[in-house]
Protein backbone atom coordinates (compact mmCIF):
# COMPACT_ATOMS: atom_id res chain seq x y z
CA UNK A 1 0.00 0.00 0.00
CA UNK A 2 1.24 3.40 -1.46
CA UNK A 3 2.38 5.69 1.96
CA UNK A 4 0.13 8.93 1.86
CA UNK A 5 2.86 11.97 0.89
CA UNK A 6 3.67 14.64 3.13
CA UNK A 7 1.99 18.00 3.64
CA UNK A 8 4.15 20.51 1.41
CA UNK A 9 5.61 17.81 -0.41
CA UNK A 10 8.08 18.52 -3.39
CA UNK A 11 5.45 17.92 -6.12
CA UNK A 12 2.82 20.43 -4.27
CA UNK A 13 6.20 23.43 -4.34
CA UNK A 14 6.64 22.38 -7.76
CA UNK A 15 3.11 22.78 -8.96
CA UNK A 16 2.84 26.07 -7.50
CA UNK A 17 5.99 27.14 -8.95
CA UNK A 18 4.71 26.40 -12.44
CA UNK A 19 1.69 28.21 -11.27
CA UNK A 20 3.32 31.38 -10.49
CA UNK A 21 5.56 31.65 -13.60
CA UNK A 22 2.63 32.58 -15.60
CA UNK A 23 2.80 32.54 -19.43
CA UNK A 24 1.94 35.40 -22.01
CA UNK A 25 -1.67 33.85 -22.18
CA UNK A 26 -2.46 34.13 -18.36
CA UNK A 27 -0.85 37.65 -18.54
CA UNK A 28 -3.28 39.02 -16.11
CA UNK A 29 -2.83 36.43 -13.30
CA UNK A 30 1.04 37.35 -13.56
CA UNK A 31 -0.15 41.03 -13.10
CA UNK A 32 -1.96 40.70 -10.54
CA UNK A 33 0.67 38.46 -8.71
CA UNK A 34 2.83 41.81 -8.86
CA UNK A 35 0.49 44.06 -7.83
CA UNK A 36 0.18 42.40 -4.62
CA UNK A 37 3.69 41.79 -4.53
CA UNK A 38 4.64 45.66 -4.64
CA UNK A 39 1.26 46.72 -2.80
CA UNK A 40 2.30 44.38 0.31
CA UNK A 41 6.18 45.45 0.14
CA UNK A 42 5.28 49.71 -0.35
CA UNK A 43 2.66 48.66 2.92
CA UNK A 44 5.25 46.99 5.03
CA UNK A 45 7.71 49.94 3.80
CA UNK A 46 5.44 52.79 5.14
CA UNK A 47 4.56 50.31 8.37
CA UNK A 48 8.01 50.11 9.45
CA UNK A 49 9.36 53.80 8.65
CA UNK A 50 6.42 55.10 10.57
CA UNK A 51 7.42 53.04 13.43
CA UNK A 52 11.11 53.99 13.59
CA UNK A 53 9.89 57.22 13.42
CA UNK A 54 7.87 56.71 16.20
CA UNK A 55 10.17 55.95 18.07
CA UNK A 56 12.78 58.14 16.93
CA UNK A 57 10.24 60.75 18.17
CA UNK A 58 9.90 59.80 21.42
CA UNK A 59 13.17 58.56 21.81
CA UNK A 60 14.76 61.83 20.90
CA UNK A 61 11.89 63.76 23.07
CA UNK A 62 13.15 62.05 26.37
CA UNK A 63 16.10 62.59 25.60
CA UNK A 64 16.20 65.69 25.15
CA UNK A 65 14.52 66.47 28.46
CA UNK A 66 16.73 63.64 30.47
CA UNK A 67 19.70 65.19 29.24
CA UNK A 68 18.61 68.87 29.53
CA UNK A 69 16.38 69.24 32.68
CA UNK A 70 15.99 67.70 36.01
CA UNK A 71 14.25 63.72 36.24
CA UNK A 72 12.77 65.09 39.61
CA UNK A 73 12.58 69.15 40.93
CA UNK A 74 12.29 69.87 44.77
CA UNK A 75 10.79 73.38 45.19
CA UNK A 76 9.56 74.99 48.02
CA UNK A 77 5.89 75.81 49.73
CA UNK A 78 5.03 79.09 50.09
CA UNK A 79 6.41 80.51 53.52
CA UNK A 80 6.66 83.48 55.22
CA UNK A 81 10.58 85.47 55.77
CA UNK A 82 11.22 87.35 59.08
CA UNK A 83 9.83 90.80 57.16
CA UNK A 84 6.43 88.76 56.43
CA UNK A 85 6.66 88.42 52.93
CA UNK A 86 5.48 85.64 51.09
CA UNK A 87 8.64 83.05 49.37
CA UNK A 88 8.95 79.79 47.97
CA UNK A 89 12.50 79.75 48.74
CA UNK A 90 14.84 77.17 50.55
CA UNK A 91 17.22 79.05 53.10
CA UNK A 92 18.56 75.28 54.15
CA UNK A 93 18.78 74.06 50.99
CA UNK A 94 22.69 72.56 51.13
CA UNK A 95 21.22 70.42 54.51
CA UNK A 96 18.75 69.32 52.03
CA UNK A 97 20.44 68.91 49.02
CA UNK A 98 23.00 66.60 51.15
CA UNK A 99 19.93 64.05 52.28
CA UNK A 100 18.08 64.07 49.16
CA UNK A 101 21.59 62.96 47.69
CA UNK A 102 21.89 60.36 50.28
CA UNK A 103 18.25 58.66 48.64
CA UNK A 104 18.99 55.12 46.51
CA UNK A 105 18.73 55.79 43.08
CA UNK A 106 19.41 59.63 42.89
CA UNK A 107 22.88 60.33 41.17
CA UNK A 108 23.38 63.71 41.74
CA UNK A 109 21.62 66.97 43.55
CA UNK A 110 22.20 70.81 42.35
CA UNK A 111 20.76 73.51 44.03
CA UNK A 112 19.12 76.55 41.51
CA UNK A 113 18.75 79.98 41.54
CA UNK A 114 16.06 80.63 38.58
CA UNK A 115 14.11 84.03 36.88
CA UNK A 116 13.18 85.73 33.78
CA UNK A 117 14.89 88.41 32.40
CA UNK A 118 15.15 90.66 29.33
CA UNK A 119 18.43 90.22 27.32
CA UNK A 120 19.86 92.43 24.55
CA UNK A 121 22.72 92.37 22.84
CA UNK A 122 23.34 94.18 19.23
CA UNK A 123 20.25 96.20 19.32
CA UNK A 124 17.75 92.69 20.04
CA UNK A 125 15.98 92.45 22.97
CA UNK A 126 14.54 88.38 23.69
CA UNK A 127 13.14 87.20 26.44
CA UNK A 128 15.39 84.48 28.37
CA UNK A 129 15.33 82.35 31.45
CA UNK A 130 18.11 82.11 33.41
CA UNK A 131 19.25 79.11 35.48
CA UNK A 132 22.40 79.69 38.50
CA UNK A 133 23.86 76.50 39.23
CA UNK A 134 27.40 75.78 40.13
CA UNK A 135 30.36 75.04 37.57
CA UNK A 136 30.48 71.48 38.76
CA UNK A 137 26.84 70.81 38.58
CA UNK A 138 26.43 72.12 34.88
CA UNK A 139 29.52 70.52 33.94
CA UNK A 140 27.76 67.27 34.88
CA UNK A 141 24.53 68.00 32.66
CA UNK A 142 24.81 65.89 29.51
CA UNK A 143 23.06 67.48 26.99
CA UNK A 144 25.10 71.19 27.64
CA UNK A 145 27.99 70.30 28.54
CA UNK A 146 28.62 68.38 25.31
CA UNK A 147 32.11 69.22 23.13
CA UNK A 148 30.74 68.05 19.98
CA UNK A 149 27.70 70.62 20.08
CA UNK A 150 29.13 73.21 22.18
CA UNK A 151 31.59 76.14 22.18
CA UNK A 152 33.66 78.01 24.06
CA UNK A 153 34.69 76.19 27.28
CA UNK A 154 33.06 75.31 30.98
CA UNK A 155 36.06 76.29 32.40
CA UNK A 156 35.68 79.98 32.76
CA UNK A 157 32.06 79.81 33.42
CA UNK A 158 32.59 81.77 37.10
CA UNK A 159 33.52 84.40 34.97
CA UNK A 160 30.57 85.12 32.56
CA UNK A 161 27.81 83.13 30.99
CA UNK A 162 26.52 79.80 29.31
CA UNK A 163 23.89 80.25 26.81
CA UNK A 164 21.57 78.35 24.35
CA UNK A 165 22.49 78.41 20.55
CA UNK A 166 19.26 79.74 19.60
CA UNK A 167 19.42 82.73 22.26
CA UNK A 168 22.65 83.25 20.06
CA UNK A 169 21.74 83.51 16.92
CA UNK A 170 18.88 85.31 17.64
CA UNK A 171 20.87 87.85 19.48
CA UNK A 172 23.69 87.70 17.25
CA UNK A 173 26.25 86.41 19.69
CA UNK A 174 29.14 84.12 20.06
CA UNK A 175 32.33 83.26 22.48
CA UNK A 176 33.40 86.73 24.07
CA UNK A 177 30.79 88.90 23.17
CA UNK A 178 29.13 90.58 25.84
CA UNK A 179 25.30 90.42 26.84
CA UNK A 180 23.54 92.58 28.69
CA UNK A 181 20.66 91.28 31.18
CA UNK A 182 17.81 93.73 32.53
CA UNK A 183 15.64 92.78 35.06
CA UNK A 184 12.21 93.99 36.85
CA UNK A 185 13.24 93.13 39.92
CA UNK A 186 16.21 94.65 40.76
CA UNK A 187 17.96 97.30 43.33
CA UNK A 188 15.60 98.13 46.41
CA UNK A 189 15.74 102.09 46.88
CA UNK A 190 14.19 104.52 48.90
CA UNK A 191 11.87 105.44 45.63
CA UNK A 192 10.79 101.76 44.87
CA UNK A 193 12.40 99.02 42.98
CA UNK A 194 14.80 100.10 39.78
CA UNK A 195 15.27 97.42 37.20
CA UNK A 196 18.78 95.35 37.34
CA UNK A 197 20.37 95.82 34.64
CA UNK A 198 24.54 94.55 34.45
CA UNK A 199 26.62 93.01 31.61
CA UNK A 200 27.95 89.69 30.99
CA UNK A 201 31.01 87.79 28.82
CA UNK A 202 29.18 84.88 27.12
CA UNK A 203 31.89 82.26 27.49
CA UNK A 204 30.09 78.90 26.33
CA UNK A 205 27.37 78.55 23.77
CA UNK A 206 25.65 75.15 24.39
CA UNK A 207 22.65 72.97 21.63
CA UNK A 208 21.07 71.19 24.05
CA UNK A 209 18.95 69.26 20.99
CA UNK A 210 15.35 71.15 21.60
CA UNK A 211 14.41 74.24 20.29
CA UNK A 212 12.41 75.54 23.26
CA UNK A 213 15.47 75.11 25.55
CA UNK A 214 18.06 76.47 23.09
CA UNK A 215 15.87 79.37 22.40
CA UNK A 216 15.45 80.64 26.30
CA UNK A 217 17.93 79.04 28.19
CA UNK A 218 20.91 80.88 30.07
CA UNK A 219 22.94 79.46 32.46
CA UNK A 220 24.87 82.06 35.46
CA UNK A 221 26.83 80.95 37.93
CA UNK A 222 25.27 80.27 41.09
CA UNK A 223 26.65 82.57 43.24
CA UNK A 224 26.29 85.48 41.03
CA UNK A 225 22.41 84.50 40.22
CA UNK A 226 21.60 84.81 44.19
CA UNK A 227 22.95 88.68 43.57
CA UNK A 228 21.69 89.53 40.98
CA UNK A 229 18.14 87.79 42.16
CA UNK A 230 18.10 89.01 45.82
CA UNK A 231 18.48 85.44 46.30
CA UNK A 232 21.50 86.04 49.26
CA UNK A 233 21.89 82.92 50.69
CA UNK A 234 18.69 80.99 49.78
CA UNK A 235 17.92 79.08 46.38
CA UNK A 236 14.53 78.18 44.32
CA UNK A 237 14.81 74.63 43.66
CA UNK A 238 16.96 71.19 43.95
CA UNK A 239 17.58 69.97 40.67
CA UNK A 240 17.42 66.29 41.42
CA UNK A 241 18.95 63.59 38.72
CA UNK A 242 18.29 59.61 38.93
CA UNK A 243 20.20 56.89 37.62
CA UNK A 244 17.21 55.34 36.51
CA UNK A 245 14.69 58.50 35.12
CA UNK A 246 12.18 55.93 32.92
CA UNK A 247 11.29 54.61 36.88
CA UNK A 248 11.62 58.50 38.23
CA UNK A 249 8.22 57.48 40.33
CA UNK A 250 10.23 54.70 42.50
CA UNK A 251 12.24 57.56 43.96
CA UNK A 252 9.94 60.48 44.06
CA UNK A 253 8.19 60.19 47.03
CA UNK A 254 11.64 59.31 49.11
CA UNK A 255 12.90 62.33 47.48
CA UNK A 256 10.20 64.35 48.76
CA UNK A 257 10.34 62.65 52.50
CA UNK A 258 14.20 63.62 52.59
CA UNK A 259 13.71 67.34 51.15
CA UNK A 260 12.23 67.80 54.43
CA UNK A 261 9.08 70.27 55.53
CA UNK A 262 7.72 72.82 53.11
CA UNK A 263 9.27 70.20 49.80
CA UNK A 264 7.35 69.57 47.04
CA UNK A 265 8.16 67.93 44.24
CA UNK A 266 7.55 67.86 40.51
CA UNK A 267 9.45 65.03 37.91
CA UNK A 268 10.04 65.11 34.50
CA UNK A 269 6.90 62.65 33.41
CA UNK A 270 4.21 64.94 35.03
CA UNK A 271 6.01 68.32 33.47
CA UNK A 272 5.77 66.08 29.88
CA UNK A 273 3.44 63.38 30.71
CA UNK A 274 0.35 64.45 28.53
CA UNK A 275 2.58 64.87 25.51
CA UNK A 276 4.14 61.48 26.13
CA UNK A 277 0.60 59.97 26.50
CA UNK A 278 -0.54 62.10 23.43
CA UNK A 279 2.44 60.07 21.49
CA UNK A 280 1.09 56.86 22.60
CA UNK A 281 -2.47 57.22 21.36
CA UNK A 282 -1.03 58.66 18.41
CA UNK A 283 1.36 55.68 18.04
CA UNK A 284 -1.68 53.21 18.51
CA UNK A 285 -3.49 54.75 15.98
CA UNK A 286 -1.07 55.02 13.51
CA UNK A 287 -0.31 51.03 14.00
CA UNK A 288 -4.01 50.69 12.90
CA UNK A 289 -4.26 52.83 10.10
CA UNK A 290 -0.88 51.17 8.67
CA UNK A 291 -2.20 47.65 9.72
CA UNK A 292 -5.66 48.40 7.66
CA UNK A 293 -3.37 49.90 4.64
CA UNK A 294 -1.76 46.30 5.23
CA UNK A 295 -4.71 44.50 4.71
CA UNK A 296 -5.62 46.29 1.55
CA UNK A 297 -2.28 45.18 0.00
CA UNK A 298 -2.62 41.66 1.15
CA UNK A 299 -6.51 41.65 -0.24
CA UNK A 300 -4.78 41.52 -3.64
CA UNK A 301 -3.59 38.21 -3.17
CA UNK A 302 -7.12 37.01 -2.92
CA UNK A 303 -8.11 38.80 -6.25
CA UNK A 304 -5.09 36.95 -7.86
CA UNK A 305 -5.69 33.44 -6.37
CA UNK A 306 -9.27 34.11 -7.24
CA UNK A 307 -8.32 34.38 -11.42
CA UNK A 308 -5.49 32.18 -11.08
CA UNK A 309 -8.05 29.30 -9.40
CA UNK A 310 -10.41 29.99 -12.40
CA UNK A 311 -7.76 29.93 -14.92
CA UNK A 312 -6.33 26.67 -13.81
CA UNK A 313 -9.65 24.73 -13.16
CA UNK A 314 -9.56 21.82 -15.83
CA UNK A 315 -5.59 21.29 -14.08
CA UNK A 316 -7.03 21.02 -11.37
CA UNK A 317 -9.76 18.50 -12.58
CA UNK A 318 -6.83 16.18 -14.09
CA UNK A 319 -4.92 16.74 -10.87
CA UNK A 320 -8.04 15.47 -8.66
CA UNK A 321 -8.59 12.39 -10.99
CA UNK A 322 -4.91 11.70 -10.87
CA UNK A 323 -5.04 11.45 -7.12
CA UNK A 324 -4.21 14.59 -5.48
CA UNK A 325 -6.28 15.24 -2.37
CA UNK A 326 -8.04 17.82 -1.70
CA UNK A 327 -5.45 19.49 1.05
CA UNK A 328 -2.82 19.05 -1.70
CA UNK A 329 -4.53 21.17 -3.94
CA UNK A 330 -5.38 23.81 -1.10
CA UNK A 331 -1.57 23.48 -0.38
CA UNK A 332 -0.51 24.25 -4.09
CA UNK A 333 -2.68 27.44 -3.86
CA UNK A 334 -1.79 28.55 -0.66
CA UNK A 335 2.11 28.48 -1.98
CA UNK A 336 0.80 30.32 -4.28
CA UNK A 337 -0.31 33.05 -2.49
CA UNK A 338 2.14 33.05 0.47
CA UNK A 339 4.96 33.25 -1.74
CA UNK A 340 3.74 36.48 -2.43
CA UNK A 341 3.08 37.62 0.91
CA UNK A 342 6.37 36.44 1.95
CA UNK A 343 8.43 38.08 -1.03
CA UNK A 344 6.42 41.29 -0.28
CA UNK A 345 6.83 41.41 3.16
CA UNK A 346 10.70 40.94 2.83
CA UNK A 347 11.38 43.36 0.42
CA UNK A 348 9.26 45.91 2.41
CA UNK A 349 11.40 45.24 5.66
CA UNK A 350 14.61 45.87 3.61
CA UNK A 351 13.15 49.15 2.44
CA UNK A 352 11.95 49.89 5.58
CA UNK A 353 15.16 49.61 7.62
CA UNK A 354 17.20 50.86 4.84
CA UNK A 355 14.94 54.12 5.30
CA UNK A 356 15.41 54.61 9.17
CA UNK A 357 19.25 53.55 8.52
CA UNK A 358 20.00 56.16 5.99
CA UNK A 359 16.95 58.97 7.06
CA UNK A 360 19.64 61.99 7.32
CA UNK A 361 20.53 61.93 3.87
CA UNK A 362 17.14 60.88 2.15
CA UNK A 363 15.72 64.18 4.69
CA UNK A 364 18.23 66.14 3.18
CA UNK A 365 17.67 64.93 -0.50
CA UNK A 366 13.80 66.04 0.06
CA UNK A 367 14.72 69.55 1.94
CA UNK A 368 17.14 70.06 -1.60
CA UNK A 369 14.43 69.45 -4.08
CA UNK A 370 11.87 71.16 -1.73
CA UNK A 371 14.00 74.50 -1.52
CA UNK A 372 14.74 74.10 1.44
CA UNK A 373 12.69 75.12 5.31
CA UNK A 374 10.92 71.75 5.37
CA UNK A 375 11.42 71.41 8.63
CA UNK A 376 10.66 73.94 11.06
CA UNK A 377 12.63 73.23 14.11
CA UNK A 378 10.55 76.29 16.45
CA UNK A 379 7.29 74.56 15.14
CA UNK A 380 8.59 70.52 16.09
CA UNK A 381 10.77 71.59 18.70
CA UNK A 382 13.65 69.22 17.36
CA UNK A 383 16.11 70.26 14.76
CA UNK A 384 15.72 67.13 12.38
CA UNK A 385 13.42 64.23 11.49
CA UNK A 386 14.12 61.13 13.77
CA UNK A 387 14.57 57.23 12.73
CA UNK A 388 15.21 54.60 15.12
CA UNK A 389 15.34 51.25 14.08
CA UNK A 390 14.07 48.89 17.06
CA UNK A 391 13.55 44.89 16.72
CA UNK A 392 10.50 44.81 18.41
CA UNK A 393 9.41 46.98 15.33
CA UNK A 394 10.53 45.09 12.53
CA UNK A 395 9.63 42.14 14.19
CA UNK A 396 5.45 43.08 14.63
CA UNK A 397 5.42 44.73 11.33
CA UNK A 398 6.61 41.29 9.18
CA UNK A 399 4.01 38.66 11.76
CA UNK A 400 1.24 41.50 10.97
CA UNK A 401 2.13 41.46 7.18
CA UNK A 402 2.93 37.25 7.45
CA UNK A 403 -0.28 36.30 9.22
CA UNK A 404 -2.67 38.72 7.09
CA UNK A 405 -0.65 37.25 3.75
CA UNK A 406 -1.51 33.65 5.30
CA UNK A 407 -5.39 33.82 6.27
CA UNK A 408 -6.70 35.99 3.29
CA UNK A 409 -4.99 32.94 1.16
CA UNK A 410 -6.69 30.24 2.67
CA UNK A 411 -10.60 31.14 1.58
CA UNK A 412 -9.53 31.20 -2.41
CA UNK A 413 -6.60 27.95 -1.51
CA UNK A 414 -10.06 26.22 0.03
CA UNK A 415 -12.40 27.19 -2.77
CA UNK A 416 -9.83 25.78 -5.67
CA UNK A 417 -10.11 22.57 -3.20
CA UNK A 418 -13.67 21.95 -3.43
CA UNK A 419 -13.55 22.06 -7.00
CA UNK A 420 -15.96 19.15 -8.19
CA UNK A 421 -13.30 17.41 -10.96
CA UNK A 422 -16.29 16.75 -13.05
CA UNK A 423 -17.59 20.19 -13.02
CA UNK A 424 -14.12 21.14 -13.67
CA UNK A 425 -13.48 18.97 -16.79
CA UNK A 426 -17.18 19.19 -18.03
CA UNK A 427 -16.01 22.25 -20.89
CA UNK A 428 -12.61 21.35 -21.10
Amino acid sequence: MASTPPPFARFEWMIAWRYLRARRAEGGVSVMTWISLIGITLAVFALIATLAVRSGFRAEFVDTILGANAHVTVYAGQREDEFGRTVRTFPDFRERAERVAEVPGVSRVAPLVKGQVMANANGRNAGVEVFGIDGADLAAIPRVADPETGRGSLDRFDEGLAIGSGVARELGLGVGDQIKLISPDGVKTAFGVSPRVKVYEVVYVFTAGRYDIDRTRVYMPFSEAQLYFNREGVADELEVMTADPENVEQVAVPVQIAAGEGALIWTWQDASGAFLRALEVEDNVMFVILSVLVLIATMNIVSGLIMLVKNKGGDIGILRTMGLTEGSVLRVFFICGAFTGVIGTLLGVVLGCLFAIYIDPIFSFVNYLAGGGVWDPAVRGIYSLPAKLQLDDVLSAMALSLGLSFVVTIFPARRAARMNPVEALRYE
